[in-house]
């Protein structure tokens, strides 16, 4: 067989055995949750054997491979992508983007957002820029504005944030947490390792700091007004489309009394 002919072998193989060590599984655990025998594996993940499509796929989802890898583990085998990857407006997330509306008017007067996988801003409801418009100026953001550059970047909310350093060490946490399979997109972490060079704190660990709720809010002060949201993270169950996959809906929720008034006062 010809060096082009195992070229789509060696590739395929060097990726799954890559995402193999990422999720630290062993040749025989692999080949236990996809049905195949040890020395079959070997044999693909070695490039001595072509995986069929079928084949990618199985060992995919038993690496719980994310769809957009899912669709360079088919190209690097030889097959074309099988999970399309539609932008927000287009008609095919119509019904995604439609329960977005819906879920976002829902929350109001409580603010909500709606993230891709690098935390940009894709959507908001009302609330939610009235609520940051009252701390920075959003019109000096970054475009598309990025939540993370919202809250480390220089023109952001840090000089508000009355608890930074537990808010900044819990952000840090929740990149990698929250992204798609637990595997952060690349520039998302370039992004956050200047952001966080640029704020001048290290926000390595979260802090041992004791409080009387069972999470760490986001406390705001500027001047007498003292707020404090937490949040919940929101995804598209069984997606099939790489954008639907990758999106999230945060959703903030007031801490107390104080935050409650205002956002029914200030920002419905």
């Amino acid at each position: 067989m010809s060096a082009a002919a195992d070229a789509p072998r060696r590739a395929f193989g060097l990726l799954l055995k890559e995402w193999r060590e990422l999720r630290r599984k062993s040749q025989m655990a692999v080949a236990l949750e996809a049905g195949v025998s040890p020395r079959h594996l070997s044999f693909v993940e070695s490039g001595r054997s072509a995986p069929s499509r079928t084949m990618v796929l199985t060992l995919a989802g038993a690496l719980d491979v994310p769809l957009r890898e899912r669709n360079a583990l088919l190209a690097a085998a030889g097959y074309a992508p099988m999970f399309p990857e539609g932008g927000l407006a287009s008609p095919e997330l119509a019904q995604v983007r439609s329960a977005l509306e819906r879920l976002l008017e829902h929350q109001e007067p409580y603010p909500a957002v709606v993230l891709d996988r690098q935390w940009n801003i894709l959507q908001t409801n009302r609330a939610a820029p009235r609520l940051f418009g009252h701390f920075v100026d959003l019109d000096a953001l970054h475009l598309p504005r990025n939540l993370l550059r919202i809250i480390f970047g220089p023109a952001g909310l840090k000089p508000w944030i009355a608890n930074w350093e537990v808010v900044a060490s819990t952000l840090v946490q929740r990149v990698f947490r929250e992204a798609v399979a637990g595997i952060p997109d690349h520039r998302t972490v370039a992004l956050l390792q200047e952001l966080r060079a640029g704020s001048g704190t290290e926000a390595s660990r979260l802090l041992d700091t004791a409080s009387a709720l069972p999470f760490h809010p986001v406390e705001f002060a500027k001047g007498d007004l003292r707020l404090a949201f937490f949040s919940m993270v929101t995804t598209v169950g069984a997606p099939f489309d790489v954008t639907a996959q990758e999106l999230r809906i945060e959703a903030f929720f007031p801490a107390d009394a104080e935050t409650e008034r205002f956002a029914r006062e200030r920002l419905a």
